[in-house]
């Protein structure tokens, strides 16, 4: 396979495992209950803002990343590779109580394990890392700007809807999670 087949597959690839989420993991309405407050709608659209945007400016002659295309592209499906893997190790030890809209499932637990022994969201850690992948491959400043901007503010958005409801479902244990592990980086945000 060729480096720019690897990088349209993966490219491909990303977006479609974000909407087999949409598609598979909404929470049951029935069985939980949903604080989503509007947050999962902000995210997808300021995630297309800064796709669309990212695009748009990808051809600007300025800030270009000073690595030649192969080298761009290799990063790019690193960075996108690692990026869902991240994701996806996170989504797979959260089980039943992943879903896409935040909600606290009847029989709701708090996870510590696997990546959640280091950062409280390494979900969001993991789409953060794949969408900077995304900008490495538009191959400018701008793009990667445009591209992380939005997104980060959108998952910071996300986070204080979603640590609001643990910590209103979870009291002081949440607090004392909290107060050990960051956010998305271990040891820095």
């Amino acid at each position: 396979m060729s480096l720019r087949t690897g990088v349209l597959a993966v490219l491909t690839l990303f977006p479609l495992s974000e909407i087999a989420l949409v598609a598979f993991r909404r929470a049951d309405r029935g069985a939980a209950e949903v604080q989503d407050a509007g947050s999962f709608r902000v995210l997808w659209v300021v995630i297309s803002a800064g796709v669309v945007a990212a695009v748009a400016v990808q051809s600007a002659g300025v800030l270009r990343l000073p690595i030649g295309a192969e080298t761009r592209s290799a990063l790019a499906i690193a960075l996108i590779l690692a990026g869902m893997a991240i994701r996806w190790a996170a989504i797979l030890t959260l089980g039943r109580m992943f879903t896409v809209d935040v909600a606290i499932h009847q029989g709701h637990r708090l996870v510590e394990t696997g990546l959640y022994r280091f950062v409280r969201h390494p979900s969001y850690t993991g789409l953060i890392v794949a969408f900077l992948g995304v900008g490495v491959y538009f191959g400018n400043g701008l793009s990667i700007a445009a591209i992380l901007v939005p997104t980060t503010i959108g998952v910071w958005n996300r986070i204080r809807k979603e640590e609001g409801a643990l910590l209103r479902t979870f009291g002081p244990s949440y607090t004392a999670y909290a107060e050990r592990t960051k956010r998305l980086i271990p040891g820095l945000v």
